[in-house]
């Protein structure tokens, strides 16, 4: 081999390695591309949204209830007066290491025009964030909302707490902490909040059990960047911290109402199925919207988002069905 050729070769080489290196030593490479397809796909996602969403919805953004960087919250108020009415908190998606809270506003203001004022939270992604940050950035957030949010609009007497995807893991997660003393001190959380003003849980197409994820196939790939990216580890099913996450494991009867739902074409469906059977096996009150898996169309991870679908309307319909239900307005003292 020619000496020009052998150096083009051993550079490839070297390049290749320090390619692998980089995604088998750093989780940071892996979760930064996962950051920009998220990205996009919220881009795309809004932008179909946004012919749904009502004119009058009143804004408050870019509040700080907390001392990180990312620690904000947006608030959207429907017309009128918002006294008695619950509030919607949601943690939004993006496998913990994307998305924003602007990714659900178009979504919050949708749930906003039909009464509920609604609240997304920003939090710490990872890497720069590892287990359980969110979850207790979370947990400040609404001890933010207990003391601020009169001020703000709101009536911070009946939470919603809500969230898609790796944000419904990151609210289930809380809601077991706040209402479950011994998981509390297992996080190392604080409750912020009376758990009494926890009045529901509203989950979708959530990832619950690290430790029943299937990692077999092109899948297994993505659920193993962003838990090396959580828990900082490249083994996930031999981390104490990840059998710790598993939620369904530390449920209790005081766990608040719940709904669940996920699409039939999601691959993280088997872990909202099993999010439901645990809290009903512990007696806790829970709506579930769930469709067959053998019926057409597939409904894709995240499909509630889609209000142009019928599915999407349903849930939406369904959603609020159920905190109307659990959490009805009353009268301010």
């Amino acid at each position: 081999m020619r000496p020009r050729a052998t150096r083009i070769l051993l550079l490839c080489l070297s390049l290749a390695f320090v390619g692998y290196a980089a995604f088998a030593l750093s989780p940071w490479p892996s979760a930064l591309l996962i950051r920009l397809a998220f990205g996009y796909g919220a881009s795309k996602t809004g932008e179909a949204l946004a012919r749904h969403v009502p004119a009058d919805i009143r804004e408050q953004r870019d509040i700080r209830y907390g001392t990180a960087a990312e620690a904000l919250l947006d608030i959207y108020l429907p017309p009128g007066d918002t006294q008695g009415r619950p509030i919607v908190v949601w943690v939004h998606g993006g496998g913990f290491v994307g998305g924003d809270r602007k990714d659900v506003a178009p979504y919050l203001k949708i749930l906003a025009g039909r009464g509920y004022p609604a609240v997304a939270l920003g939090y710490t992604l990872a890497p720069t964030a590892r287990y359980p940050g969110p979850v207790l950035q979370a947990n400040e957030a609404l001890g933010f909302l207990a003391r601020e949010g009169r001020r703000l609009g709101l009536d911070p007497r009946r939470i919603v707490l809500a969230g898609d995807s790796a944000g419904a893991h990151i609210a289930a997660q809380l809601a077991a902490g706040l209402t479950g003393k011994d998981y509390a001190e297992l996080l190392g959380l604080k409750p912020a909040v009376d758990p009494a003003t926890l009045r529901a849980v509203a989950l979708f197409s959530g990832a619950f059990d690290p430790t029943a994820f299937d990692f077999s196939g092109p899948f297994g790939n993505f659920l193993r960047a962003v838990l090396f990216a959580y828990f900082d580890t490249s083994s996930p099913l031999e981390s104490e911290q990840i059998t710790e996450a598993a939620v369904p494991r530390y449920v209790t009867e005081a766990f608040p109402p719940s709904f669940i739902s996920a699409g039939n074409g999601d691959p993280l469906a088997p872990q909202s199925v099993m999010m439901a059977q645990a809290l009903r096996d512990r007696g806790v009150k829970v709506d579930t919207l769930f469709f067959p898996p053998e019926t057409e169309p597939k409904l894709p991870h995240e499909y509630q988002f889609d209000l142009d679908r019928p599915e999407g309307k349903q849930a939406l319909d369904r959603l609020a069905a159920f905190i109307q239900a659990v959490a009805p307005r009353r009268s301010a003292p």
